[in-house]
């Protein structure tokens, strides 16, 4: 008997977790892709249902998600669609994204953060907080933006940052529009940064810091970053932390967020669209 209660019972949580739909928020930790998170969080959620992955057809209809890369080196928050919701990811690609991160001055890296290879060393010493805080301005509203060389844009159906990683050549790709809503300094404690920027869909704060250091007539790279809200959804109150991967927590966060959906105001998006970012789902 005990066993066919077992067997209920897995048979439950594996209707409940092919009927959850919407979308929700995770916490993305240091080290692993997007990508990769998102396979953990599924394989977590077939093993608690009970679901056989090997062969078994059933796994094919679970459709997930994510609605923007974070680079394995960040933190934060990975806007999660499961089911339906894997439909809606698109708008989280264009709406607005909140970021904090620490840069450094003086070094450029060919990465343009911690990971990368020191490509550059310059002096920074001259550098005020007034004139970090004067730069600024430069960079919020309507701008033109360079994306790196290490990034999931994509040559010929390839990740740049694949190609890259091969010692293939990659041209750059051309600047293009994006957009910030507001870029503050929180921090500086030479030769240490923190930013805060809000900015809209295709922004790359590694490339910011960059041109940041640029500016300066100096080098800079990003140390640590963290996408502190995507969305309407916030790290602090929204992301589940990998011990809430399961589907009774995502269920009670799918429906928290749906109402949250509701009342989130609409941003205009930029004319041009970005057509190398592409919301990532498996099934």
């Amino acid at each position: 008997m005990a066993g066919e209660e077992g067997g209920a019972a897995l048979g439950r949580a594996a209707d409940k977790l092919f009927s959850l739909s919407g979308l929700f928020a995770v916490r993305k930790p240091k080290g692993p892709t997007s990508a990769a998170v998102l396979n953990l969080l599924k394989e977590r959620l077939l093993a608690e249902a009970g679901v056989q992955t090997n062969g078994n057809k059933r796994n094919q209809v679970l459709k997930i998600g994510h609605g923007g890369t974070l680079d394995s080196a960040a933190t934060g928050v990975l806007v999660v669609g499961i089911g339906k919701g894997t439909k809606m990811l698109g708008t989280m690609l264009a709406g607005s994204k909140k970021y904090t991160a620490i840069g450094m001055l003086g070094k450029a890296t060919d990465t343009l953060d911690a990971t990368g290879k020191v490509t550059e060393e310059k002096p920074y010493d001259q550098v005020t907080k007034g004139d970090l805080e004067n730069v600024l301005q430069k960079f919020t509203g309507d701008i033109m933006q360079v994306p790196p060389l290490y990034s999931a844009l994509k040559k010929d159906g390839e990740r740049l940052s694949t190609l890259m990683k091969r010692g293939e050549a990659v041209e750059a790709k051309p600047a293009r529009p994006v957009r910030v809503y507001s870029l503050s300094l929180q921090q500086f404690q030479p030769p240490l940064f923190t930013l805060d920027v809000e900015c809209g869909g295709g922004f790359y704060v590694r490339s910011l810091v960059n041109d940041i250091g640029k500016e300066l007539s100096t080098c800079a790279t990003v140390q640590e970053l963290t996408r502190t809200k995507q969305g309407p959804f916030t790290l602090e109150e929204h992301a589940l932390h990998e011990d809430k991967w399961t589907i009774d927590e995502i269920a009670r966060s799918l429906e928290h967020c749906t109402a949250l959906l509701l009342g989130e105001p609409a941003r205009k998006k930029l004319k041009t669209e970005h057509p190398g970012e592409t919301a990532v789902i498996c099934e």
